[in-house]
């Protein structure tokens, strides 16, 4: 079974999936941070973006691996943990434009599918149940207020990278929010946007336990669909 998590930035994405793995068993793809990954290569080898044959050589050589040590995944590229580096503003001010590109998307998206054969998994990312997975069983998509997604992006900003965002201000990163919004959900190629048979969770005013908990009924009523139809 393959269950699909989109959302913009700061509604719980990650924890939710995280969380949801855990309790069903299934595998967890963080598909941002594929994304992250690459815009982070690219930008250490100087790649032009706009160089379209030196993209695509580029791509064909592209390495990325994940480890999980204790519970805790750790993203390398090139056999160098970038787990940390992949979160800074540098990357996260980059990969909106970087993943909107072809060449970048069409990649990546092949890499998601052929993690998907076989498995039970929860896929999180940004266009997992309209583009990736159209036929995944069950398409989760969650929205929340900017201002409380601001707090959050705020509060995790400020407990991974200290010293880099002593300056930061919410206003800031809500400014940055509603502009990664406006560029994820107008892009040309694979927007942000609601599949016509998903599931919306408001995470606003719930906690994680409670998205996960909305989740499996989800789940429970396509299971109890599917054994009616039989």
């Amino acid at each position: 079974m393959i269950i699909t998590i989109d959302g913009a930035v700061g509604t719980g994405k990650s924890s939710v999936a995280k969380a949801l793995a855990r309790d069903l068993g299934f595998i967890y793809v963080d598909t941002g941070a594929m994304y992250r990954c690459i815009t982070y290569a690219i930008l250490k080898h100087h790649i032009d973006i706009n160089d379209s044959a030196a993209l695509t050589e580029f791509l064909k050589n592209f390495q990325y691996s994940v480890k999980i040590k204790l519970g805790e995944r750790f993203y390398f590229v090139e056999n160098e943990d970038v787990t940390l580096k992949i979160r800074s503003a540098e990357i996260t001010n980059a990969v909106s434009k970087i993943s909107a590109l072809p060449a970048v998307r069409e990649n990546l998206v092949a890499l998601q599918r052929r993690a998907a054969v076989g498995v039970n998994g929860i896929f999180e990312g940004r266009d997992m149940g309209t583009v990736v997975f159209p036929d995944a069983q069950l398409k989760i998509f969650l929205t929340g207020s900017p201002e409380v997604r601001a707090a959050r992006r705020f509060k995790e900003l400020r407990e991974k990278f200290p010293e880099d965002t002593e300056n930061l201000t919410v206003e800031e990163v809500l400014k940055d929010i509603n502009a990664r919004d406006d560029s994820d959900s107008t892009r040309a190629i694979s927007p942000l946007k609601q599949a016509s048979d998903c599931c919306v969770v408001d995470t606003s005013n719930l906690t994680i336990d409670d998205v996960v908990l909305k989740i499996l009924e989800f789940k429970d009523t396509i299971r109890a669909r599917q054994a009616t139809s039989h």
